[in-house]
């Protein structure tokens, strides 16, 4: 009796322990709480299970990639895009069925799109395919995940999904190549398309990024990017500030290497040396304009643009923090950022309509701000993650 007791009492200690945390918004279940409201303070997410290597946050669902390969997927599902075979929402962290007999390595979330790799390189996707941002050849959506079969000789290693359009990084014969598939109309698939073709539903290859050796790419709203091994990011689609809509990958001039990026509607975050810098972004409070900041503007020929100006300018804002810590790990929402230091604080800025800074109430911020978690620390600080969606945030222990 004594050792069943003990035992009880074991697992209800091991229940207690928390391993992520959700906030913001909330009534379309993708905070993964079980509640169908907003949070204005970090909630434990607790039906995670404790080796999670990614999240991927979306317009209003996220999907969760376990350590074994299986997927969990939560929020918003009228169109589909929780995998699960049915046109309906989910407020808590769900098994994604289809992929008991395949090991996924690699998710990624859109609007209202989701991607999955496996660990052999084949693709499938679901949700909302009205733009052909599913890349299955037509314009239909799915509510279950499809595979994507334009890529026989290669090896697909990543899936990225924006607002209407996705990318995939594909290993072929010739070495990495990005195709981009969707909406581009602002040049975020790559190609220049006509007034009369402002969609294209199946892969197509993404010009100017053959001789680098590219590690990841990203995509959110109207926004295209990818990040090669020597620190290098190019960055087409959707204007920033006072730049041009390109279809051709510009590179980003930072004399330092950058190690991550991350991606919101109209702004980005770069991380280079521990540091932060913002690229555009001037809606609610996105740039941290009251306090001190180190601008650097460079000039950069456009090769080829969607219109007939020949510089765009770059202005890079470095991010000002309230302590003298290293940051370790970035992510963006729709007019929010998110980053995680060296030393486990979480800070947060922009908008915060929906209470998706987590400080408690639902003001916009114009400078990061320390986000108050109370985690049990039974595990190192440097195995969180934080990740975004359009209006929440979540933090995670991970195990990448």
């Amino acid at each position: 009796m004594v050792k069943e007791e003990e035992e009880a009492e074991e697992m209800t200690e091991a229940a207690d322990i928390v391993h992520a945390w959700s906030w913001g918004a909330g009534t379309d279940g993708q905070l993964g709480t079980g509640l169908l409201q907003d949070q204005l303070l970090p909630q434990p997410l607790s039906h995670l299970p404790a080796s999670v290597s990614r999240i991927a946050c979306g317009g209003a669902h996220a999907i969760a990639l376990s350590g074994d390969g299986s997927v969990l997927t939560w929020g918003r599902g009228t169109q589909g895009q929780l995998g699960h075979g049915k046109l309906e929402s989910c407020s808590q962290p769900k098994l994604v069925n289809f992929f008991e007999s395949f090991t996924v390595s690699y998710v990624s979330a859109g609007w209202n799109h989701s991607g999955f790799v496996t660990d052999t390189g084949r693709l499938f996707m679901c949700g909302d395919g009205s733009f052909g941002q599913l890349g299955n050849g037509d314009n239909q959506s799915l509510d279950h995940p499809c595979e994507v079969l334009f890529f026989p000789s290669g090896h697909v290693k990543q899936i990225a999904c924006g607002m209407r359009h996705s990318l995939a990084l594909v290993k072929g014969p010739s070495g990495v190549v990005v195709y981009g598939f969707g909406s581009g109309r602002h040049g975020q698939i790559g190609r220049h398309l006509s007034r009369s073709q402002r969609t294209v539903n199946y892969p197509v290859v993404v010009e100017g990024l053959k001789d680098s050796e590219l590690v990841s790419i990203h995509a959110s709203g109207e926004h295209s990017a990818a990040l090669s091994a020597d620190g290098q990011l190019y960055i087409w689609g959707r204007r920033f500030g006072g730049n041009v809509d390109s279809c051709i990958p510009q590179l980003v001039p930072l004399s330092l290497p950058i190690s991550h990026v991350a991606f919101g509607w109209n702004h980005a975050l770069v991380m280079a040396g521990g540091l932060v810098y913002m690229l555009g972004g001037n809606r609610h409070g996105l740039l941290s304009g009251t306090q001190e900041a180190s601008t650097l503007e460079h000039r950069l020929p456009t090769s080829a643009s969607l219109t007939t100006l020949d510089e765009s300018v770059w202005t890079l804002e470095t991010v000002v923090f309230p302590v003298k810590q290293k940051a370790a790990r970035i992510a963006a929402g729709a007019e929010h950022s998110t980053v995680l230091t060296e030393k486990g604080l979480v800070m947060t800025w922009g908008w915060g309509e929906h209470g998706q800074l987590g400080l408690g109430d639902a003001f916009d911020r114009t400078a990061p701000q320390i986000v108050n978690l109370n985690w049990n620390e039974s595990f190192p600080l440097s195995q969180l993650a934080v990740y975004c969606g359009s209006g929440f945030t979540i933090v995670a222990k991970s195990t990448q």
